[in-house]
């Protein structure tokens, strides 16, 4: 842990759960920014409540900060800390290629899902939970309809990492981003992140709770927003679940 980042506390728990749940029972003793790492959860969640499965091997984590930007401004982290997977994958597999970036934040590994973020504001801080397919994926069928493949490093790339080695990572390529971050804004990180984009220049669909759009993926803005070019222009969308 010699490059552990200065000022970011970190816990393991051997089970848990949900490191989102730990992480609210946690928030009035924090004194800055802290990492917690569960082995196994028992009860995770993901974006609008959808159950994350986090059998022992996968990695379960949750970043704990106070929320120093406005809400909309702070909800650009999410860029930030998927871009922090993107490195951290690379770091630990060596095999850039094979990841990419899908709006509005999940790490995709050969065009299959392996990675999922969820962020948060909970009173005056920002909780970024992290679910990553390190040993297991969970099986096609239980995964919502049209939903991308689930992969994992162990399964897909013959890969071993233990959640301690990835959390190691991570935690230094965050630090180094939230740097950048409070220093220079959302533009390079918006940039670094667009040189990684999945699908970007092609056809995808946008589904949010009222609608469907489709249209060619033509980039996000500076406010975070999907950019389709639709037969009726450009339509800017804030939030929707996208499918390939």
């Amino acid at each position: 842990m010699s490059d552990w980042p200065e000022g970011y506390s970190r816990h393991v728990l051997d089970v848990v759960d949900s490191t989102l749940a730990e992480a609210a029972r946690m928030l009035p003793t924090l004194s800055g920014p802290t990492w917690i790492l569960a082995l196994e959860q028992t009860a995770a969640r993901g974006r609008r409540g959808r159950a994350w499965a986090t059998p022992r091997g996968n990695f379960a984590g949750t970043l704990v900060m106070r929320r120093v930007e406005t809400p909309a401004v702070a909800a650009l982290r999410s860029f930030a800390t998927s871009l922090a997977l993107y490195r951290t994958f690379v770091a630990v597999t060596g095999m850039a290629d094979a990841f990419s970036l899908k709006w509005p934040n999940d790490v995709l590994l050969y065009g299959g899902k392996v990675a999922g973020i969820l962020l948060e504001s909970v009173g005056e801080h920002l909780v970024t939970g992290i679910g990553v397919n390190l040993a297991h994926a969970p099986d096609p069928d239980q995964v919502e309809a049209r939903a991308l493949k689930p992969m994992s490093l162990a399964r897909d790339l013959d890969i071993e990492v233990a959640p301690e080695v990835f959390l190691d990572v991570l935690a230094g390529e965050y630090a180094l981003l939230d740097v950048q971050f409070r220093t220079h804004g959302f533009a390079p990180i918006r940039r670094a992140w667009l040189d990684h984009a999945a699908k970007l220049g092609e056809v995808i669909t946008a589904r949010t709770m009222r609608d469907e759009t489709v249209g060619t993926f033509d980039g996000i803005d500076e406010s975070g927003n999907l950019i389709l070019q639709t037969s009726k222009g450009a339509v800017l969308i804030a939030a929707a679940d996208v499918f390939f």
